[in-house]
């Protein structure tokens, strides 16, 4: 049985010449996959735009007066920190993407993309899973009803991966025996893939401007985000920074690496800076509100 790999049609195009704006860095990565937990990957495909791009269309919009207050990267960061998201949607990026079934789900909330995902209804899943590598298996966490606690070890570790591994094979062996019993017709496929766990691998083209790139970014490649799709945020990140360096650059300022305070939290730091004792009670805020302010200055 052909993998889904080999049933995709090919991303790879003979070199030509061209008169549109092109990026050496990003030009040597399409084609290439970045391979991402076991089994998965991020390939570019395709992308339009630049650097450059961005900075066009800001000056269409503030005219030319715009043209020597500031250079590009300035402009750039001027965009970012003021919240001007249009220029950003200039400039595009196509991927392929093979990712597990969960991480699938989480992933196509970011409802600003274009994708098309391989079809269970018409072909025929891999035998891959997602399995965690042993540091990612994690309890459940106290605080956090959406986060993990602390990592499981020994026997129960080993309890855990045998369970993953069997489950997932059961599965697909019953999924390969539903669609074809004995030479007979076997169950449609659209029900078949019913039975199979999500952690099977999926795959698609998934085709985002920069702006909500960036978007998804912030959330995905965030310290709160769960670990698997934080992973493919993370070599994403990469092929970002090759393609559109300067945006990169005031994206991680203004917004990867960037807090924001509510009105309390601004009261608070006003009157700790003055040197005042302030509580959480002071300005009215939760325990958990006070518990996260903490987290960001201490």
């Amino acid at each position: 049985m052909p993998t889904i790999e080999e049933q995709m049609p090919a991303t790879g195009q003979p070199l030509a010449e061209t008169r549109r704006a092109t990026v050496p860095a990003l030009e040597a990565r399409l084609g290439e996959p970045i391979p991402v937990l076991d089994s998965g990957f991020i390939r570019v495909v395709d992308y339009m735009g630049d650097d450059a791009a961005i900075v066009q269309a800001a000056r269409v919009s503030y005219g030319a007066g715009t043209k020597t207050a500031r250079d590009d990267a300035g402009l750039i960061r001027y965009l970012m920190r003021h919240w001007h998201s249009t220029p950003f949607e200039m400039c595009e990026l196509k991927l392929h993407v093979k990712l597990p079934v969960f991480v699938a789900r989480q992933w196509i909330r970011h409802r600003t993309a274009n994708v098309n995902e391989y079809s269970a209804r018409y072909s025929i899943l891999d035998r891959e899973f997602y399995i965690p590598a042993p540091e990612h298996l994690a309890a459940q966490s106290r605080v956090n009803n959406q986060g993990r606690g602390e990592t499981l070890a020994g026997e129960e570790a080993a309890r855990v991966l045998a369970w993953l591994r069997d489950d997932s094979t059961r599965a697909y062996d019953h999924y390969e025996a539903m669609l074809s019993q004995d030479g007979q017709q076997g169950l449609a496929r659209e029900l078949a893939r019913m039975n199979l766990p999500a952690s099977i691998y999926t795959q698609w083209y998934w085709k985002v401007d920069l702006h909500n790139l960036f978007h998804f970014l912030r959330l995905r490649a965030d310290a709160h985000a769960q670990y698997e799709i934080r992973a493919y945020a993370d070599a994403l990140c990469t092929v970002v920074q090759d393609w559109v360096p300067a945006a990169w650059s005031a994206f991680e300022d203004y917004r990867l690496n960037a807090v924001t305070f509510s009105g309390q939290g601004m009261e608070a730091l006003r009157r700790m800076l003055k040197g005042e004792t302030v509580t959480r009670e002071d300005v009215g805020m939760s325990a958990g509100e006070w518990r996260e302010f903490e987290a960001v200055w201490k």
